[in-house]
């Protein structure tokens, strides 16, 4: 893998337990979810993390540079403070996940910025596409404020287990130094200092040889390349200078609490939508099954159901659902026949390209694109179709019509899809919960 390294990372003084001033990642928070952590605390990371909503797009220039300022204004005041001496961090994350108690470890580290891709020793790899508004709005931020705030999230394979046994033995071995409890999800975070040589060294051999699949933050990695590419455009950039390496925080596969959740998907905006008009012309693609339940037992009779492309549709403007099946169970074939079978088969590509490319677009809304929105719960989908905004998007401008449920994508598939170099749909995964940002701050001067 590309080297890791201990960095002199920026945190919060004064306080072990920080819980009222760390935040999700900016792309789950809306406008609301920000003003209810300023209003539990003036200086939550928020406050800069999440100059511009939606952070979906590009947003005027001064809000970034009141960011910028805050952000110095806030080591100035010592607020917050940088390290004299480099560190990693074991970081545990304490959560239920389908009613069962479950802790993911990790490292956070920061590892050599180097380009998306294969490499000798190990590289970068990604597993999904991108949108460019929200790579905009994050460079923006990062020029501004000269720091990467929020970790991306790495996944290592570690077959042997051994940075896994490494990072859980630090936390078997003292006290956590920083503690965190986000009433969002209600997520326990703990963080251990590591400054030691024979420990870091230790960690370091463990991940050598290792490829990095990026599990979330691909957004916040290609900004990080960028922002090195345009300071090389401007001068020469040292062989040490921050800016060529990334925070993350590294989770081996082998951590018995990796799990991954949905992202479901609701479609909007369509010219010629109604239900009837859809099931007409999936005819030739799709086999539905109507079901009698409401939203919440219509997911779960989804959730239950084994083989290729089991997927749910929703109707919000009659509530009613369907269990949905292709009418091949290699469907993506016929297009895509250079791509692995792991990629062809999986619930979120038949989405995209059997659903909405093949039927929704040129049926349903003379060719043109459809809208999105990405809930990760049936919740946040019942939300969304009743017309409110939430992290996921939907709100004003936004009109609901279908939803379509699918499984989580199983972790197998991530990582044969990476292996292959090829890249899943846009928000494939969900891996829960999300990195709390504020724990650390890589600054980049």
């Amino acid at each position: 893998m590309p080297k890791v390294f201990p960095f002199k990372a920026v945190s919060y003084t004064g306080a072990a337990d920080v819980s009222h001033l760390i935040a999700p990642p900016y792309d789950v928070l809306d406008l609301k979810a920000k003003e209810r952590l300023l209003k539990g605390h003036a200086a939550n990371i928020a406050a800069i993390d999440l100059p511009h909503v939606p952070a979906k797009e590009l947003g005027p220039p001064e809000t970034y540079q009141a960011a910028g300022d805050r952000y110095r204004d806030w080591l100035a005041a010592g607020t917050l403070k940088r390290r004299e001496k480099p560190a990693m961090f074991a970081y545990r994350q304490t959560f239920d996940f389908g009613g069962v108690p479950t802790q993911r470890c990790g490292m956070a580290a920061t590892v050599e910025a180097v380009p998306f891709g294969p490499r000798s020793g190990g590289g970068i790899l990604p597993h999904e596409e991108t949108f460019s508004g929200p790579k905009a709005d994050r460079l923006a931020l990062m020029k501004a404020t000269r720091a990467q705030l929020s970790p991306v999230f790495g996944l290592v394979p570690d077959d042997s287990g051994a940075a896994t046994r490494l990072v859980r033995s630090v936390m078997a071995s003292r006290k956590p130094d920083l503690t965190a409890r986000m009433d969002f999800d209600n997520v326990l975070h703990e963080v251990w200092a590591i400054d030691d040589g024979p420990t870091i060294a230790a960690y370091q051999q463990a991940m050598a040889g290792e490829d990095i699949f990026i599990a979330d933050g691909h957004h916040r990695y290609n900004t990080q390349l960028n922002y090195l590419k345009d300071l090389e455009a401007a001068g020469p950039v040292g062989p040490e200078h921050p800016a060529r390496r990334c925070m993350m925080v590294l989770v081996g596969m082998s951590d018995p609490g990796l799990v991954i959740g949905p992202t479901h998907r609701v479609l909007g905006g369509m010219q010629s939508y109604s239900i009837d008009a859809f099931q007409k012309a999936a005819d030739p693609f799709l086999r539905l099954d109507p079901f009698p339940g409401d939203l919440h037992q219509l997911h779960a009779a989804m959730a239950k159901s084994q083989g290729v492309g089991r997927l749910a549709i929703y109707d919000f403007a009659s509530r009613r659902g369907m269990l949905a099946r292709p009418a091949s169970d290699d469907p993506l074939a016929d297009r895509f026949a250079k791509k692995p079978a792991e990629w062809r088969t999986l619930d979120v590509a038949i989405v995209q390209h059997l659903i909405v490319e093949k039927i929704c677009e040129p049926a349903l809304n003379a060719g043109q694109p459809v809208r999105w929105a990405f809930p990760h719960s049936v919740a946040e989908v019942d939300e969304i179709g009743r017309g409110h905004e939430t992290g996921a998007g939907g709100g004003k401008g936004f009109v609901p019509q279908v939803a379509v449920l699918v499984r989580p994508t199983p972790l197998a598939a991530v990582r044969a899809v990476s292996k292959a170099n090829e890249l899943m749909p846009q928000k494939s995964t969900f891996f829960y919960p999300k990195l709390g940002t504020g724990l650390f701050v890589n600054p980049l001067e």
